[in-house]
């Protein structure tokens, strides 16, 4: 059993670098384990199917416009986070955006059964290396919910 926690985005774009922060938090918190890879996905690129076909569950960490005040953290599971990059297609503010990943997925025989995405509303998404104050007070609640998912995701493996 895999589960490999995918943090997406650019630390110089100030808020568009939540998931790699997020991610990194997670990373110390759980430390070295067997079951787990933490990955800095960066900005995405189709290389990324080939560790998301390696894992039994994927838990994504990004930034996503979500029309809601900076900082909301919204998490979604299995068919919910499909239909979630599907209609929000222009949500993402990478080129290759995680829809794309998905179908790439799809088409090698490897998207899993146990995926979530948690999705963090960004206040700004431009040059600075450093998260706003509503991004980053919202770290630990996004850490509580990505802990949680994992939890469940281990409990079904």
């Amino acid at each position: 059993m895999k589960i490999l926690i995918l943090g997406i985005g650019n630390t110089l774009l100030a808020d568009e670098g939540v998931g790699i922060v997020a991610m990194e938090e997670l990373a110390v918190r759980y430390g070295e384990r067997e079951d787990m890879e933490f990955l800095d996905g960066g900005t995405l690129s189709f290389t990324l199917a080939v560790p998301i076909s390696e894992c039994d569950a994927l838990l994504v960490i990004d930034a996503a416009e979500l029309a809601a005040m900076p900082g909301t953290v919204r998490s979604f599971e299995g068919e919910e986070m499909d239909r979630f990059l599907g209609e929000n297609r222009k949500s993402s503010v990478h080129e290759v955006g995680l829809l794309d990943l998905r179908s790439v997925s799809l088409l090698t025989g490897h998207w899993p059964s146990r995926r979530a995405l948690v999705a963090i509303q960004p206040a700004l998404v431009g040059w600075g290396e450093t998260l706003t104050p509503a991004v980053a007070a919202a770290l630990p609640h996004i850490c509580e919910i990505a802990e949680g998912i994992v939890t469940r995701f281990s409990a079904d493996m």
